[in-house]
């Protein structure tokens, strides 16, 4: 997140939340932080807000009714009434611990703060986090012990990666407000229990979902499905990936029939990429949309994750922007070894 620089760090407060399966206790504490430095309150917000993508928006959900989300209900009743924030940040450690049981979840501590002035959609608004640390790190201490110099070890939390944050900004009450989420840790299937379990949230369906979704979908069909169904090179599916990443650059609009076109041609692969989105929406319990506006800083974020580099061996990475024709592939007669030719005008 950016322009933090004017947020207000109201409370804070910090519980132990270990894992009840594995014997670990949960300890409440029973004031807020204290916090007279600022530089420390400096530091604490950028470690609580830096991480996020203020772009990509979540909602609390239920399936009955989003009052019936406990984290919804305890968050709502903070912004409602102020002096409730103890009582209701240890019910939201409680509910935690309840959903810590999964034999990857670690004992951490968990964060649960009060900001004002934080920039949302050019205004500033009231918003609440909830963090949970879990990764400890080793640092060396450096320090002077009469005319010398000593170093002793400690471990703490490195303060540039947060493990878990949710971000509830005071908006969208009604609709389960506007969330930000970051869970940097546990992201296999059987261990979301941050997004999941805990927080209950989806994301909004705006253009920025939909434009990181579609590409994450593009990039999970062209790696895994499309060489797995056709006999294809994997040059070929850098080919794909170019094309697919060329589509969303250089378009404003994204339509379904218009990429299958431009992008995929085949009717074959068209049809398996289609039973494809239905699988990867159906897993993860959401929609993509067919057509929509193309959001730019989606993109620019995917982009980071579509790799174009051919790996031979050990001894050679050819990177592939494009003219998938210019890339010729065959096996030498003499040696059995294949190689890939390349055809071009200047080498610089």
């Amino acid at each position: 997140m950016t322009g933090i620089d004017s947020v207000q760090l109201e409370q804070v407060i910090v519980h132990k939340v270990g894992n009840p399966s594995r014997g670990e206790e949960l300890k409440l504490s029973a004031n807020p932080l204290t916090l007279n430095d600022e530089m420390v309150r400096g530091l604490l917000t950028k470690y609580f807000l830096g991480p996020f993508n203020e772009n990509e928006s979540f909602h609390f959900t239920h399936l009955s009714d989003v009052n019936m989300n406990e984290v919804y209900t305890f968050v709502r009743k903070i912004f409602e009434e102020r002096e409730s924030f103890i009582e209701q940040s240890a019910l939201l450690a409680q509910f935690l611990y309840s959903k810590s049981t999964h034999v990857k979840v670690k004992e951490g501590e968990l964060y649960v703060v009060k900001f004002d002035n934080v920039p949302y959609e050019g205004d500033f608004i009231r918003a609440v986090g909830i963090f949970k640390s879990e990764t400890k790190e080793t640092f060396l201490k450096v320090f002077q012990h009469g005319p010398s110099w000593e170093v002793i070890q400690e471990e703490g939390v490195n303060i540039n990666k947060l493990d878990k944050g949710c971000l509830i900004f005071h908006t969208n009450t009604n609709e389960g407000f506007k969330v930000s989420v970051v869970d940097a840790t546990n992201k296999q299937n059987d261990a979301q229990y941050w997004v999941t379990d805990f927080l209950q949230v989806t994301p909004y369906a705006d253009d920025y979902h939909n434009t990181d979704k579609y590409l994450s979908l593009c990039k999970s069909f062209i790696t895994n499905e499309y060489p797995e169904k056709f006999d294809v090179s994997k040059s070929d599916q850098i080919d794909m990936l170019n094309r697919s990443m060329e589509y969303f650059k250089t378009k404003e609009n994204f339509s379904i029939d218009e990429f299958t076109n431009e992008v995929i041609h085949h009717q074959e692969v068209v049809d398996t990429f289609m039973d494809y989105k239905k699988n990867f929406e159906s897993a993860r319990n959401f929609e993509i949309q067919d057509e929509f506006a193309i959001h730019v800083s989606a993109v620019k974020q995917q982009q980071r994750a579509f790799k174009t580099v051919l790996k031979l061996d050990k001894n050679f990475h050819i990177y592939i922007h494009g003219r998938r024709d210019l890339i010729e592939k065959g096996v030498d007669e003499m040696s059995g070894k294949k190689y890939y030719k390349l055809f071009f005008d200047e080498e610089s």
